[in-house]
């Protein structure tokens, strides 16, 4: 079995901040990655060396960002989740957003970035859709 990356930032792991933690769950073929605290300049590393290994695992066919636990989040973290769609795509896996509101959920309105991303009100929600579209598969 691949090993996973660590289920939550510490104070050793590279680009720590205090202010962004991600804990990562699999559910069979996807991975939820659970995101609190605030997605900034400052704490974007943290959220690529959670995501990044995941593009490469075979045994995985989606991936879903819930954001239920965000507090904030500016244009760079929102420029960091169009990177994460798109390295998503290129690995041929599919990218689930949950639990978005806040500034996120205004930003990705306004923008009219929110037809790029496939939203859903849970996580639990999101790997059932993903579920069932893998089956299709």
């Amino acid at each position: 079995m691949p090993t996973l990356p660590p289920a939550m930032s510490t104070p050793f792991s590279p680009g720590y901040d205090r202010r962004l933690s991600v804990s990562l769950v699999q559910h069979g073929a996807v991975m939820v990655a659970h995101v609190t605290g605030e997605l900034d300049p400052s704490t974007v590393p943290v959220l690529r060396e959670h995501l990044e290994p995941l593009w490469r695992r075979d045994d995985l066919t989606a991936v879903v960002l819930d954001a239920a636990g965000l507090t904030f989040c500016d244009s760079v973290g929102v420029s960091a989740l169009i990177g994460a769609l798109k390295q998503c795509q290129a690995a041929g896996k599919h990218l689930l957003l949950s639990a978005v509101h806040g500034t996120l959920a205004r930003f990705l309105t306004i923008t009219g970035l929110r037809r790029a991303f496939e939203i859903h009100d849970s996580a639990a929600e999101a790997v059932q859709a993903a579920s069932r579209t893998a089956g299709e598969a």
